[in-house]
Order: structure tokens, then sequence, then C-alpha cells
């Protein structure tokens, strides 16, 4: 990537390329980030796109790797919540237009609502409203909820990064806006290595995934105590950051209460090649959250060809297929009995960890960034124009 640090209007562009701005400035962890920094390599290769992301300055060292054909413009606003959307809304329109922006791509559910051709990424599942008991969060998931609302309403085009995606944001209205919507399922790169000892004993959960109260984490640690009650030397280990620090300390004291402390390993944030790791040698992969609109961690762990035991509810039964052992996760107890039968039985770790590596094989990185450029395009009035013909 290059970087310049103001925006320099009136540049020359490559003959009949779009011109597109990628708002990044909610891009600032856990998988906002991940998506950009997967994403953006994907859509350079697409020969038709000129690619622009705007940053704040102190967002540029989450993108450190190099892309060619993506130039970082980066912004010294104030980065607090309320004036990062004032910058938004009112200069980042500004800006584009002058640049002579033909797309202002929102890789969040809400962007600028007066850019022009805005595409915005339907991707934070705000039914996580129905968990909130707090009035911090309540009021936080209200406000996603309208500017998701309002930018749905004036964006060109939307992205739903699943079907359930598009059916829950888009607050029960989804034929209104079908001229609009697409589904683009997230995508993720092939491992370098999968896993070949699948049919071989082991003791070790894994789960990951950012901690927020959706993520379901104090049932997960009330189904390992069980399972502990016949496996002694099962262990448990949770990756993610402690981002609701309230809901983290719950789980915290949940395990304490339970005197499994012993056995519960919370790493926090791991670099990718220790997280790789993880996947290739844990025993079992659990995903057990209620509310998720992709599930990022789920398709890693697919691709890796983990066994797997996955919540039955949100977006989970659309990536995972028939793939892995589903439960309920609000049901304790049917947790303890899929997740015992991963453990018990050899053979079906084998079949199911070969059945998940080869359905990861449809989320790829370019075909996510193949549908993602089309959709670009037709926010711009060129769909189906993708060797940058003039």
């Amino acid at each position: 990537m290059t970087a310049s640090s103001s925006p320099a209007t009136g540049t020359c562009r490559p003959e009949s390329k779009l011109r597109i701005v990628v708002n990044g400035a909610h891009a600032k962890s856990g998988g906002g980030v991940t998506y950009l920094r997967r994403l953006l390599p994907e859509l350079a290769k697409q020969p038709d796109l000129d690619l622009h992301l705007f940053l704040h300055r102190d967002q540029l060292s989450l993108f450190p790797a190099a892309s060619d054909g993506v130039k970082v413009r980066l912004f010294d606003y104030d980065p607090g919540f309320w004036s990062t959307l004032l910058w938004e809304q009112f200069s980042l329109p500004r800006i584009a237009r002058a640049e002579g922006a033909d797309v202002v791509f929102s890789p969040a559910n809400f962007g600028p609502v007066f850019a022009r051709n805005h595409v915005i990424l339907l991707r934070n599942a705000t039914s996580v409203i129905r968990l909130a008991t707090r009035l911090r969060p309540l009021l936080y998931w209200l406000l996603l909820s309208a500017a998701t609302f309002a930018s749905l309403v004036f964006s060109k085009r939307a992205i739903a990064v699943s079907d359930y995606a598009a059916r829950i944001l888009t607050f029960g209205l989804r034929p209104l806006f079908r001229r609009k919507l697409t589904v683009v399922h997230h995508g993720t790169p092939e491992p370098e290595r999968r896993r070949t000892a699948n049919g071989e004993a082991g003791t070790s959960l894994l789960a990951v995934s950012d901690i927020y109260v959706q993520k379901n984490y104090h049932a997960l640690v009330e189904a390992f105590a069980e399972l502990r009650k016949t496996r002694p030397d099962l262990t448990l280990t949770i990756v993610g950051r402690e981002i609701d620090s309230v809901y983290a300390s719950a789980v915290r004291s949940r395990v304490d209460d339970l005197g499994v402390a012993d056995a519960v390993r919370f790493h926090g944030h791991i670099d990718s090649e220790e997280l790789n790791t993880l996947y290739e040698t844990c025993h079992v992969f659990v995903f057990p959250s209620t509310v998720e609109t992709f599930g990022n961690p789920l398709l890693e762990a697919m691709s890796f060809g983990a066994p797997i035991s996955c919540s039955n509810s949100a977006a989970m039964p659309e990536v995972i297929g028939d793939a892995g052992l589903t439960f309920d996760p609000r049901d304790t107890a049917d947790m303890v009995r899929k997740i015992e039968n991963l453990l018990a039985d050899s053979a079906l770790r084998i079949q199911l960890g070969e059945k998940a590596a080869r359905r990861a094989r449809e989320f790829t990185l370019a075909r996510t960034a193949a549908s993602t450029a089309e959709v670009l395009r037709a926010a711009a009035g060129r769909r189906g124009r993708n060797r940058g013909e003039p």
C-alpha cells in the first residue's frame, strides 16, 4: 500500500478505471480489520478498480501488509466516536467527491449517507440488543440499528455477509430492499497445512472470538465443567480480546465458581501463526455463539479440517452445512452431548474434519472479492465490466 498524509484533489486515474474510496474509519479491531486486510489485496487484482483506503492516522499500524494497487490516505480528525461520525458524514463525502470517486464503500453497517454511490456492508447483528442488560450497550445497539437503517435507505447498494444478515439487518423489510441487496459470504485464506491427526485421542477444546455476551462463553464453560466430570484431563482454550469487560469478568467468575480455573486458558489476542497452530492441533473446535452474521473463526477452523461442534442458530448452519455437529446454544446439556460425541468417536472426527475442509473451499477470498467488485461496479452503473473496458 502507498500512504499519503492528506488527500490530493484533481489527481488523474488510469483510463476507464473506477475510483473506489474505501471508508476504513470504523476498522479498528476484530472482524472489521480482518475483513479489509484480507479483501483489499484480492480486490486490487481487479484490473478496473482504483482503490483508495481512507484511514485515521492512528489506524495505519493495523494495515502493515503492502498491497499493490491500494492507495492509503491518512487523516487527522479527532478519533473519538462522535467526532469520527461527524467527519464520516460531512467531510468524507466532500473529499471523495472532490477526488472524483465513483463509489464510496463502507465495510460497516453504516456510513456517510450523503456520499455519492454509497455501498455498505451489513455485518454487525443489531439483534444483539435483545441480550443487552445494561444501559450503555442498549443505547449503543439502538444507535447502531438506527444508523444501519438510515444507511440502508440512502445507500446505492448493500452487501450482506450471509442470508441471515440480509434477513435481520433489513428489519423485516427485505423485499423492499431486494434490488439493492446482495449476499456475499466472507472468504478465508487456504491454509498452508491441514490437520492429519483427527483420528488420534486428545484432550483440548478450542474456542475463538472476541469476548462479547453474544459469544455465549458462559454456557460453554458450564458445558466444559460437565465434560470434565468424566474427562478430568480436558482443557479449554479461549482466544480473543475481552471487548465487553463486564461480560468477560462474569465468564471468569463462572470459571472460578465451577472449579475449572486450572483447565481454562484465556489467551487474549494472538498472532496469526500461533492461532493457526491452535487450529491445527486442537482436538475439537467449539463455536457457541447465539448471534452471529457469519463467524470468521468458524470458517477458519473449517479450512484446517478441524472437527467442529457449533451453535445451530443465526448464520452458523449457513456456514457449516453438514460439516459439523450442531447444538442448541441455550441448551447446555445438548452442547455437552455434541462435544462428547466428537471426543468419543475418532471415525466421526475424521469424517467431519474432511467435510469441513471441503466445505471451506467454497468460501474463497477470490470469490468474495469478485462478487464484491460486481456490487461496486453496479453502484457506479458499470455492472459486468470486469476487465476495465472503456
